[in-house]
């Protein structure tokens, strides 16, 4: 009886320790600042857009004391459109990842890099991104209210993905609707190509497919695995209309509330996240198709030639529209550029 109350006590003291520790603990964990990373895709590390979201989450979450990274894929926060504004506003999402067509709207001149049959190939796509297009890119998007980061690369040429008929030539195309986003020039080029293209959030695309809203769709081979939209479609024809790169864009303002420290980690992890997802992108691109064939999906190799003269008329009057002319010299130039390398 004596040893109990000592006993007591002693535990007591050990239990209000305990307390004041996981307190102080849990106040250390909410002072770290929160950056809430959006992307559309899917949860899965087959997800290009995910797996450079984890690699990005992870090198920041492990290099630094007072940032911790959340990711919210599917839209979890709204669609891109208004998730880019909120973060012109400071509001929602810190950070997103995702194409660049629902951008053009906030910055006319960054449609030039979504331009129907523009890019060679990623070497093409990445190489001008790294310079002086990316720059001034990039300098035009901060005065909209964003803050570019990095550029990475969408898996794979977008094709044209059809439910019941074939298309190998732009006559197939005719009347039928194809889904694509909702962009000026993505909407041109599809009806270039002889489409009926129909705007509409890619979340709806499945059940679309499904009652035959839509005939199709474009997009890239690893968006239509990992999605299972070879449960819906049957054809993919290899149109490689689109190359299309992808941006790690931040609110500006939530940028500028950082420190130097924080700012160099968020964009060390960017680079990481940059350099793996480049190097992925081919490998990848050719194994989703492989895959898409043995789901018992018909892939059919094709001759452009038609699609693209179609199609290319677009890139002048786009440019000119956009006062985008020198920056579209420059990818071209840097294309030819390259060709002249092969040979």
């Amino acid at each position: 009886m004596p040893r109990s109350a000592p006993f007591k006590r002693l535990a007591l003291a050990a239990a209000l320790s305990a307390l004041a520790l996981s307190t102080l603990l849990a106040h250390a964990q909410q002072k770290k600042r929160e950056i809430k990373v959006s992307h559309a895709q899917q949860a899965t590390l087959d997800s290009e857009l995910q797996i450079a979201a984890w690699i990005f989450r992870n090198y920041v979450n492990e290099n630094s004391d007072t940032l911790n990274v959340r990711i919210f894929p599917n839209n979890a926060l709204g669609d891109e459109r208004s998730v880019y504004e909120g973060m012109q506003l400071g509001g929602g999402a810190t950070c997103a990842l995702g194409g660049t067509a629902i951008l053009n709207t906030f910055s006319p001149r960054l449609g030039v890099v979504d331009l129907p049959f523009l890019w060679k190939d990623y070497e093409h796509m990445n190489r001008s991104l790294d310079g002086d297009v990316g720059k001034q890119l990039s300098a035009e998007l901060e005065k909209s209210g964003l803050k570019t980061v990095g550029w990475l690369t969408n898996w794979g040429f977008r094709n044209v993905i059809t439910a019941n008929k074939p298309v190998t030539k732009p006559e197939d195309l005719k009347g039928l609707k194809i889904r694509t986003i909702q962009s000026p020039v993505y909407i041109e080029a599809l009806n270039a190509m002889g489409a009926n293209a129909t705007p509409m959030s890619f979340g709806e695309v499945y059940s679309a497919m499904q009652t035959g809203v839509l005939d199709g769709f474009e997009h890239g081979p690893a968006v239509v695995l990992t999605g299972k939209y070879y449960e819906v479609t049957k054809h993919v024809a290899l149109t490689r209309h689109f190359l299309g790169p992808a941006i790690f864009a931040c609110s500006l303002n939530e940028w500028k509330q950082l420190t130097d420290k924080e700012r160099d980690v968020l964009a060390q992890g960017v680079k990481l996240a940059s350099d793996i997802n480049r190097s992925l992108a081919p490998v990848r691109e050719a194994q989703a198709l492989d895959q898409l064939r043995a789901r018992g999906m018909q892939v059919h190799e094709i001759d452009t030639t038609s699609f693209q003269q179609n199609a290319v008329k677009i890139q002048d009057k786009f440019a000119a529209d956009r006062k985008a002319e020198d920056l579209l010299t420059l990818i071209r130039d840097a294309g030819n550029q390259a060709n002249g390398q092969a040979k």
